[in-house]
């Protein structure tokens, strides 16, 4: 068991990483790093459960976790379409800056 809490608990070095690049040891910092450490402990966890499916003949149900588990953030472009339907503008204009947002790629 202390095998595998280990491998969820982040390296000495990289506690002290986060610390050396805190301001101070009030306790926001403090804060800050235990929510890092259970973050990367999460992270880790993650991993391993994505790697067993993966190694256990089931890749979907490993990416839907994973997605599921941690979404990636909007793209700049899809941000700025949900902006645009919030921001009241008449339709000709909307429609024009719809039609060039969904031109630009995906990976924005």
């Amino acid at each position: 068991m202390t095998e595998q809490l280990s491998s969820i608990t982040p390296p000495p070095e990289l506690v002290e990483n986060w610390y050396a690049s805190a301001d101070d040891a009030s306790e926001d910092v403090i804060q800050g790093i235990s929510n890092r450490a259970a973050q990367w402990g999460a992270d880790q966890e993650l991993e391993a459960c994505v790697q067993w499916s993966i190694d256990n003949q089931h890749p979907r149900w490993a990416k839907a976790v994973q997605a599921a588990r941690r979404p990636k953030p909007l793209s700049l472009k899809q941000q700025a379409l949900a902006v645009l339907d919030d921001c009241g503008l008449d339709a000709a204009h909307e429609n024009a800056i719809r039609r060039a947002l969904e031109a630009l790629d995906d990976s924005l």
